[in-house]
């Protein structure tokens, strides 16, 4: 499959699709993998990061122009919905390319622009069609339109969007995406995370699917486990679209602290609206404080870290899960600082046996988590434990982990088996692919060096 990399070895082809039949083409990234490949030293992972870095590109994209402004629609990959979490997530790394990539720069709107559409449609949708159709998942117990694909309620799905919105402005400029309907789609946010509080009754939101899958479903009529109103955001299920145990699921609710601060700022220098920014900081302070409250804990082991849930009861789940956000990622997600000591605990924590989903074989280590079971490792977790990384040498024990067990395909997956990386589940995940994209970019920009090794 594809022809020869050029200055690479015959025996590292390129798995890219053809330049015909890729999805959408931009200069700018074409620009950065010759770039960035100029600085690896080593022939397979510069031919891994060319497959990986365009890979949502060529493969997961459809741009189109709808009332003259710009639409992109962005599968998963093998699954072919539109993730709010993973879109954002998958188109991320080219934000820094889109300054000077008109094209780019529009795709990259349109990805904003369908969000806002989508959570307008339906914000406890986790996932969305590109048309208004019914899918295999119809039939679930809840209130589904046509349209979505997946009515999974999770908070990180509503501050991906934020995220990338922000993330774009403050790197292009470009103010054209916050329209009279992405700023409904904010307020929608907010109104959401407030009903999610369930200060007053259980809320709209209840989930039951006929399964054989635990995870899948959620207990007491759909509406999860019991929790005491302590004003944390409930959260149905993790951003692996598993059920949670306990409902406050700490990562997301960090992470919604963060989007509303983003989202007083948008308000603020948008639209002037003092008064609705200042609505979004008081309730972001209000969720800071709960968390230091009532999830950060005393460990036996590791001293003061963050559970990974809790219920207001008390109970608190000390473990992390490799899907974003998770208690490794926080400062990937600019929830805190890298070295602040309450995280740099935890971190010890999850990437420890202590971790129940914490994994160590003949094949590497790593994070994975109930969505495929005990004993398989998630890349993802390989990446973002090199992307929080301030010592060399995690950095370049990550790097070799990926190296080793992307089984030959040159792409990432979503997990393999801790000791025989040949078996993998999803040969196409377009998000991990772009997260070990963004990864080698990080280090290209940041410690060259160390792929010069």
């Amino acid at each position: 499959m594809g022809v020869p990399v050029s200055g690479l070895s015959a025996r590292f082809k390129s798995q890219r699709p053809p330049a015909k039949k890729r999805k959408f083409t931009s200069r700018g990234v074409e620009s950065a993998i010759h770039r960035v490949k100029a600085v690896i030293a080593d022939e397979e992972l510069a031919w891994m990061f060319e497959n990986c870095f365009p890979n949502t590109l060529d493969t997961t994209v459809n741009f189109r122009m709808i009332n003259d402004r710009p639409d992109t629609y962005v599968i998963t990959g093998d699954i072919p919905a539109m993730w709010l979490r993973d879109s954002s997530a998958q188109v991320w790394l080219y934000l820094k390319l889109a300054k000077d990539d008109e094209a780019l720069k529009n795709l990259l709107a349109g990805v904003i622009n369908r969000q806002a559409k989508c959570i307008l449609l339906d914000p406890y949708a986790n996932a969305f069609y590109d048309s208004p159709k019914k899918g295999e998942w119809a039939n679930d117990l809840t209130e589904m339109k046509p349209g979505v694909h997946e009515r999974k309620w999770e908070i990180d799905s509503l501050c991906y969007p934020v995220r990338l919105a922000y993330g774009y402005w403050k790197t292009t400029g470009d103010t054209s995406v916050f329209s009279e309907e992405w700023q409904k789609a904010a307020l929608l946010i907010y109104k959401t995370f407030r009903e999610q509080q369930r200060l007053s009754g259980q809320g709209p939101y209840r989930f039951q699917r006929v399964t054989a899958v635990p995870t899948d479903t959620l207990p007491l009529s759909g509406y999860g486990n019991p929790t005491r109103k302590i004003g944390l955001i409930h959260s149905g299920f993790r951003p692996s679209d598993d059920a949670c145990i306990y409902p406050f699921l700490i990562p997301s609710n960090l992470f919604a602290v963060t989007s509303l601060r983003q989202l007083s700022e948008i308000f603020q220098e948008i639209w002037r609206d003092t008064a609705q920014s200042r609505v979004f900081a008081e309730f972001a302070d209000e969720l800071e404080k709960l968390i230091q409250q009532h999830a950060v804990a005393d460990h036996p082991r590791y001293g003061k870290v963050y559970a990974y849930e809790i219920d207001g009861f008390g109970n608190r789940l000390f473990m992390d899960d490799a899907n974003v956000p998770s208690l490794l990622s926080l400062p990937y997600l600019d929830v805190c600082d890298s070295n602040d000591a309450v995280y740099q605990n935890t971190r010890k924590l999850v990437w420890s046996e202590d971790n129940p989903y914490f994994f160590r074989g003949e094949a590497g280590e790593g994070i994975g988590g109930p969505h495929i079971g005990t004993d398989y490792i998630w890349q993802m977790s390989i990446i973002m434990r090199g992307l929080t990384a301030d010592d060399d040498e995690e950095i370049l024990a990550s790097l070799r982990q990926l190296k080793r067990t992307h089984a030959g395909t040159g792409f990432m997956h979503e997990s393999f088996y801790k000791n025989n990386p040949k078996k993998f589940t999803r040969a196409w995940f377009a998000w991990a692919n772009s997260l070990f994209g963004e990864f080698i970019l990080k280090i290209a920009e940041e410690r060259p060096k160390l792929l010069k090794q």
